[in-house]
C-alpha cells in the first residue's frame, strides 16, 4: 500500500492544469489567477493626503496664523502653491497641492476668519501624513502571480491595476455520485433497515466551501449494469468524478471493476492510513479524474480534505499552500501500524501556540463526532504513543 505521501505524489502526477478563461473582475472571486498582474502606475500615483487638516511647507512660519488659499478635496486636480504663509484646507484621499510637503491634522488646527492656526507645540515636519506617489509600487511591478488565489484583497489589487477581466482556471465540471442500496434522501420516508444519504451533502458543501462547486449530484444502486451505464455517462460530461461506497473488497463493491471496465486506468486503491484505508483513485481515458472513497462518513471526509480538494487546487493551477503544522495537546496512542487521521478541535495556549486536542470518533462512521472539530492531524505510522507537544500535519475539514 502507498503511503499517504505516495498517494499524494500519484495524483498530483496525474493532473494536468485546467484550461484559462477570461471572466469579469466580479466573477472572478475564489478562482486561481493565471495571469501576472502589473502595476498600471506608481501605487499611490500622486502624493496622496492621509488625514483630513492643512497642507502647507513644513519649513513656513506663520506666528498669526496661515492664510487659507484654497481647498483641495479627493478627486480634483492638484493645486499649485507656493506662499511660506499660507495654507490649503485638504480632505483624506486629495493630492498634495504642489509646493506643499506636510499636512497637519485638522484636530491640531482652529479655523477662524480665513486663516488656520497649528496649536502650540506641533512641529509640522516634511512628508507627516503624506503617502509618497510609488511607496506601494511603480508602474509595471508585478502585483499579483499567477497561481493567487483570488479574495477580497486580491480583486481589489486587480482593480486598482484597471482590470476589467482576469485570465483564470476554468472551473471542473464534477460529479458527486453516492452509490448504495440503502441510502434514502432526507425527507423521504425511512425503514428501520435503511440509512440517510449524507454523504453527497458533505462532499457538496467541502467542495462548494473550498471553491469547487460541483454540477451534478447522483444517486446510483448497487446494481453493476446501472453502475456502468451511469458512470460511462458521467465520465463523458464531466472533468471530476466524486463517489462515495462501493469500494472495498466486500461482494457488492462494483465500483473499481465498473471503472476499470470503462476504461479509467487505475492509479492507486488502498493507502495506508485509517480511516480511509480503501481509497480508489483513477483517470479515464478521456482525462476525467475518478476519486472513489470509502462509504464511511469519516473516511469520506477526511480523504476529501487530504486528497481530493488539494487536487483541485493543484488542478486549478494555485500555489501549493504549506501544510499547517499544530502542536498535540496530549498524548496519543494508536496501534496499528499505519498513519492516523485522528480528528482535532484547536485552541491556543498560554504562549499563543496552536494546540490541536484529540478529538477521536468511536469509528469511521461515528460522523456525529466530527461537530466542533476543525479538523484532523495526521500522525506517523504506528503503532506507537505520540506525545503531547508533538507537531503534526493539520487538514482543515
Amino acid at each position: 500500500m502507498l503511503t499517504p505521501a505516495e498517494a499524494d505524489a500519484a495524483i498530483a502526477a496525474a493532473l494536468e492544469p485546467a484550461p484559462e478563461e477570461e471572466l469579469p473582475l466580479p466573477a472572478c472571486a475564489g478562482r486561481v489567477l493565471r495571469r501576472e498582474i502589473h502595476a498600471e502606475r506608481d501605487c499611490p500615483p500622486f502624493d496622496r493626503v492621509t488625514m483630513d487638516g492643512i497642507a502647507l511647507a513644513s519649513g513656513s512660519v506663520a506666528p498669526s496664523g496661515y492664510r487659507i488659499a484654497g481647498r483641495q478635496p479627493p478627486g480634483t486636480p492638484a493645486l499649485a502653491f507656493d506662499s511660506t504663509a499660507g495654507c490649503i484646507e485638504v480632505m483624506t484621499g486629495a493630492v498634495l497641492p504642489q509646493g506643499c510637503d506636510t499636512v497637519v491634522p485638522i484636530e491640531r488646527v482652529r479655523i477662524e476668519g480665513g486663516k488656520a492656526s497649528i496649536e502650540a507645540g506641533y512641529q509640522p515636519r516634511p512628508w507627516l501624513h503624506v503617502h509618497r506617489r510609488g511607496a506601494d509600487a511603480r508602474a509595471g511591478d508585478a502585483l499579483l502571480a499567477a497561481g493567487t488565489r483570488l479574495g477580497g484583497p486580491e480583486l481589489a489589487i486587480a482593480a486598482s491595476a484597471g482590470q476589467p477581466r482576469l485570465s483564470v482556471s476554468r472551473l471542473p465540471r464534477i460529479a458527486v455520485i453516492s452509490t448504495g442500496d440503502e441510502l434514502v434522501e432526507p425527507g423521504q420516508p425511512v425503514l428501520a433497515h435503511q440509512v440517510r444519504r449524507s454523504n453527497s451533502y458533505g462532499i457538496a458543501a467541502s467542495l462548494a466551501l473550498a471553491g469547487f462547486p460541483p454540477t451534478t449530484d447522483l444517486h446510483l444502486p448497487d446494481q453493476k449494469d446501472v453502475l456502468e451505464a451511469a458512470l460511462g455517462d458521467a465520465l463523458g460530461r464531466h472533468e471530476v468524478l466524486v463517489l462515495s461506497g462501493g469500494v472495498s473488497a466486500g461482494r457488492y463493491d462494483y465500483v473499481p471493476g465498473v471503472l476499470e471496465s470503462l476504461g479509467v486506468t487505475k492509479i492507486l486503491h488502498q493507502i495506508a492510513q485509517r480511516p480511509g484505508r480503501p481509497m480508489w483513485f483513477g483517470r479515464g481515458a478521456a482525462g476525467t479524474l475518478v476519486f472513489a472513497l470509502p462509504g464511511n462518513p469519516v473516511s469520506v471526509l477526511v480523504c476529501l480534505a487530504r486528497y481530493v480538494i488539494p487536487a483541485l487546487a493543484r488542478l486549478s493551477a494555485a500555489t501549493p499552500a504549506a501544510t499547517a503544522r499544530v502542536a498535540l495537546a496530549r498524548d496519543f496512542a494508536f496501534d496499528a501500524p499505519l498513519a492516523c487521521f485522528l480528528p482535532v478541535a484547536l485552541r491556543y495556549d498560554s504562549e499563543g501556540r496552536t494546540m490541536a486536542e484529540p478529538r477521536p470518533t468511536g469509528g469511521s462512521g461515528d460522523f456525529i463526532s466530527l461537530a466542533g472539530t476543525d479538523g484532523f492531524v495526521e500522525l506517523p505510522r504506528g503503532p506507537a504513543t505520540h506525545p503531547a507537544g508533538l507537531a503534526v500535519p493539520f487538514h482543515r475539514w
